[in-house]
């Protein structure tokens, strides 16, 4: 490892690190902020490993949130994790021409942070965001992006979401609002189910341009959107009455959430591939749902 691919991780999983710190303490804001009656959730932290928990595989930081006021689950995890690739999983990244090499040398480097929030109100949707960097010997990429999942439509909370994610692409390159919003609704597609898995965001992945900081910088601004893109939409929302048909919608759009992330979902996927934390890498699914 170069002394410059060395810091450059160190800076990647500190970024993580911090961006985890600052999502959850508002999270926690938002929690004691609710009112209402019952005690206000904490999250609660567990470290975890990837493999058989080797010193030598790396690991993450799994924070979740169960049964508050406001949020009935929401996780926020950051990983570390390097070592060899599994067969499987170099046979399925090996398909890349500039990932051809995995095959001789499976050595591999990635970090995150993924985050799931599936609110007690179906008046306020559930959401997602993941922003990760892969290194691999001869290669390294960033991927991620950021989804809106609302049980209740409202075209007025859509706009604002896509609103704040658009300013922060339109920072780094005209061109990638527009492109990565249509490879999300191509991503979050459920092809079972006929439609989207909600009202969509953007989507990024294999992104190296051949300038390091420039990629960072983009990724760490995904980041960095996601507050101002949601925390606009729990206050809006929280408060506002609802019904037993509410309910009922909201449970069932979490089935077809369910649905997406144990079928196609290619974090969760790499997630079991690699041997990382099973309980960590399903913090996604919601804790309740129904199908029909």
């Amino acid at each position: 490892m170069t002394d410059q691919s060395a810091e450059r991780k160190a800076r990647v999983a500190a970024w993580f690190r911090q961006l985890r710190d600052d999502i959850v303490a508002e999270f926690e804001r938002l929690e004691g902020d609710h009112g209402g009656n019952g005690p206000v959730g904490q999250f609660e932290l567990r470290e975890t490993r990837r493999g058989d928990g080797g010193t030598d595989e790396g690991g993450g930081l799994m924070s979740v949130m169960r049964g508050g006021r406001g949020c009935e689950t929401v996780g926020v995890n950051i990983s570390t994790v390097y070592g060899q690739l599994g067969e499987r999983a170099v046979q399925a990244m090996a398909a890349r021409p500039d990932l051809a090499g995995l095959k001789s040398d499976p050595s591999f480097w990635a970090s995150g942070i993924s985050l799931v929030a599936h609110m007690q109100t179906p008046r306020v949707p559930a959401v997602h965001m993941n922003t990760r960097m892969f290194w691999t010997k001869d290669h390294w990429w960033f991927g991620g992006g950021s989804d809106l999942n609302p049980a209740l439509e409202f075209d007025e909370d859509t706009a604002h979401f896509h609103d704040v994610l658009r300013a922060h692409c339109d920072k780094h390159h005209a061109e990638y609002y527009a492109r990565f919003k249509a490879w999300a609704d191509e991503y979050f597609f459920v092809p079972h189910r006929g439609r989207a898995r909600g009202v969509g965001g953007i989507f990024f992945d294999d992104l190296n341009t051949g300038d390091w900081e420039a990629d960072f910088a983009f990724t760490q601004d995904v980041g960095r959107a996601f507050l101002p893109a949601y925390v606009t939409l729990v206050e809006r929302r929280r408060h506002e009455p609802f019904d037993e048909a509410d309910r009922a919608a909201q449970l069932e759009h979490r089935g077809l959430y369910a649905e997406y992330n144990l079928v196609y979902d290619r974090g969760t996927k790499f997630g079991l591939e690699t041997g990382h934390d099973a309980s960590a890498v399903l913090m996604s699914l919601p804790p309740i749902a129904t199908w029909h």
